[in-house]
């Protein structure tokens, strides 16, 4: 039987390890640079015009067969040091059913005119994922030339939205001088089967000094349909202790990108990132009180529908928790 002391063993070989070979065990299409190498970053002015958009997501009720989940999105605007923006989609209610979502789901999506074939299977992650990238595609149209908008995550929207939906924002963002980023806050890039940012971290602090800002070029993300991605790991402030992936349309300057969120990313709660995808994520998130207040106005409406409250308890009752308490 495998022990701890055997897996941390094994950890210890993976972390440690001078193993050089690339990979993305996330499953995506990145071509590797044949090194990759930190390399010193100059802060710039921000853009004149940010934007920066997260979804959120919450499953209110779950009887396995049949779930209750909500999502919304949100966004910030950030223009002259000042916030301008602070905006929330309303919550939207959504009854999944089996491993397709069920038809109130798929009519859900199909509302929202998601590029997504009629028959998708449509799920939590789909229904939160396109949300947000509608707001997306939103916010390209209304930022300024020059601007910038932020995304939570990579630069890809769910697997089961049109491939040529992105390519073509890509290309209308191109077209009014709006760049679109996205900054994943945990990455899944790997070397030597161990996580590539803080292998990057640390060589960053032993070539550049402990407070510099940096940045390496990891690789690229070729496209069929559109402008292909670039990808790359900045450390945006000189107090961040984190360094993150950052996603960028190729064609792009990334100095001069980087540079300028630089000047987004200095917030003493948690330098190096953007902070107006932070006020995004607070706005967007569904609290643990905010379930549960979900959760009992269901109650009262399952009950106002005629569904005696034993009934819905004892269909929603999640009988591990109760039973490891």
């Amino acid at each position: 039987m495998p022990t701890l002391d055997e897996a941390a063993q094994r950890l210890a070989r993976l972390l440690t390890g001078d193993g050089h070979e690339y990979s993305d065990p996330s499953g995506g299409d990145l071509e590797f640079v044949e090194e990759v190498s930190p390399r010193p970053l100059e802060p710039l002015p921000a853009p004149p015009d940010c934007w920066a958009v997260d979804g959120g997501q919450a499953l209110v009720a779950d009887a396995r067969c049949v779930q209750v989940a909500v999502t919304r999105a949100a966004r910030t605007r950030w223009k002259a040091g000042a916030c301008t923006l602070e905006e929330q989609t309303g919550l939207s209610v959504h009854v999944l059913l089996g491993a397709d979502g069920g038809p109130q789901a798929r009519r859900s999506l199909a509302e929202t005119a998601a590029p997504v074939a009629p028959g998708a299977p449509v799920d939590l992650n789909l229904l939160r994922d396109w949300s947000e990238w509608a707001l997306v595609a939103d916010s390209v149209d209304l930022a300024a030339p020059g601007g910038v908008v932020l995304v939570d995550g990579d630069l890809q929207p769910d697997w089961r939205v049109a491939a040529h939906w992105l390519g073509a924002l890509l290309e209308r963002a191109t077209a009014r001088d709006v760049t679109l980023v996205g900054v994943t806050k945990h990455s899944s890039l790997a070397r030597g089967n161990a996580p590539l940012v803080g292998r990057l971290e640390l060589e960053a602090e032993k070539l550049l000094g402990a407070r510099a800002r940096w940045w390496a070029p990891v690789g690229t993300r070729r496209r069929e349909l559109g402008p292909g991605l670039l990808v790359v790991v900045a450390r945006l402030d000189p107090d961040a202790r984190f360094a993150f992936r950052v996603d960028l349309p190729i064609g792009t300057a990334p100095e001069a990108v980087l540079g300028g969120l630089c000047a987004l990313s200095d917030d003493a709660a948690f330098p190096g990132y953007p902070y107006p995808l932070s006020a995004a994520d607070r706005l967007a998130a569904c609290s643990g009180w905010a379930r549960a207040q979900l959760r009992a106005d269901l109650g009262a409406a399952l009950e106002a529908a005629g569904v005696p409250p034993e009934v819905s308890e004892r269909a929603f009752a999640d009988r591990h928790r109760l039973m490891e308490r």
